[in-house]
């Protein structure tokens, strides 16, 4: 799941996929602002064929973050 997760960031957010570890925070290290981030979420919604509500977001800080919550989701990739 860490490679796709890493590939969608990449993507979406034009960073180097090397550059990206489960540590990595959205805000601190790839410098993400809140379009940046919505952006990202939906990016992930439609990769993984699930619904994040806005008011959870703001609790996913970091790449490991997002992958516990899929994965608390029932998603295994």
């Amino acid at each position: 799941m860490f490679e796709k997760m890493r590939d969608i960031i990449s993507e979406q957010l034009g960073v180097d996929a090397n550059n990206i570890e489960l540590s990595t925070s959205f805000k601190d290290d790839l410098d993400t602002d809140s379009l940046d981030l919505f952006e990202l979420v939906m990016a992930i919604e439609d990769a993984f064929n699930v619904e994040i509500p806005a008011d959870e977001v703001s609790d996913l800080n970091t790449v490991e973050d997002v992958i516990e919550y899929l994965k608390n989701m029932g998603i295994e990739a």
